[in-house]
């Protein structure tokens, strides 16, 4: 008989309770990513006619520094999940794993893509087996290889789950989305949180189960 290793429901209080608490700190944090990533197309933007060269080079400088803020987000989210406490500086925490995360990203969108091509459903449930590669490599410092090892471990027995899990977080993006873009200071803080929260408690399922004695 299979258990249900986390709760949909008190994933996203748990991201709900947390983003009210922190509401200010998450609207800041928000804010400084969403200019951090705008500024640099502005420019490219600018740039692009009357210097190609200098406008491809920050557009390559605009695509890392956005990788390491998706990296530094999702650290943020598992230390609330542990309840430390977070900064804005740790937006760019992650530097030193870019290349891990880069090389762990390609692997995870080509066998995503492998699998839609076979019929799109075996891409469905390999990005669902392989999505938490990122959160080992920033929580763990694995190498890609390892950590898509482990992303499948934790997800054993919980793919269906973490797809109803997955529609319910599109959901709630989009319900903020709908509120004139301001109730994704709500939702995206919210979501983010609950995907950290369902990695965490997939991680210490599995780690039990681990245990001598647990089979």
């Amino acid at each position: 008989m299979t258990t249900q290793k986390f709760s949909k429901g008190e994933a996203i209080h748990f991201g709900w309770e947390t983003m009210k608490t922190n509401l200010g700190f998450f609207i800041g944090l928000l804010i400084v990513a969403g200019l951090i990533n705008s500024i640099p197309a502005i420019i490219t933007g600018l740039l692009e006619k009357d210097a190609p060269i200098l406008s491809i080079i920050i557009s390559i400088a605009s695509l890392v520094l956005s990788m390491v803020i998706e990296m530094g987000l999702i650290r943020i989210a598992i230390r609330f999940c542990d309840n430390e406490k977070s900064e804005f500086s740790y937006l760019f925490s992650c530097f030193s794993l870019f290349f891990k995360y880069l090389f762990g990203l390609i692997l995870y969108v080509l066998i995503v893509l492998g699998g839609m091509i076979l019929l799109i459903i075996p891409g469905i449930i390999w990005g669902i087996k392989f999505q938490f590669f990122s959160y080992f490599i920033i929580d763990k410092g694995l190498g890609p290889i390892e950590a898509l090892k482990r992303s499948s471990a934790i997800t054993k027995g919980a793919k269906w789950d973490l797809f109803l899990f997955g529609l319910l977080v599109i959901l709630i993006n989009l319900l903020g989305l709908l509120c004139l873009f301001i109730g994704l200071f709500a939702a995206l803080p919210t979501t983010m949180v609950a995907a950290a929260f369902v990695y965490r408690k997939l991680q210490s399922s599995a780690e039990i189960s681990q245990l001598p004695g647990e089979k």
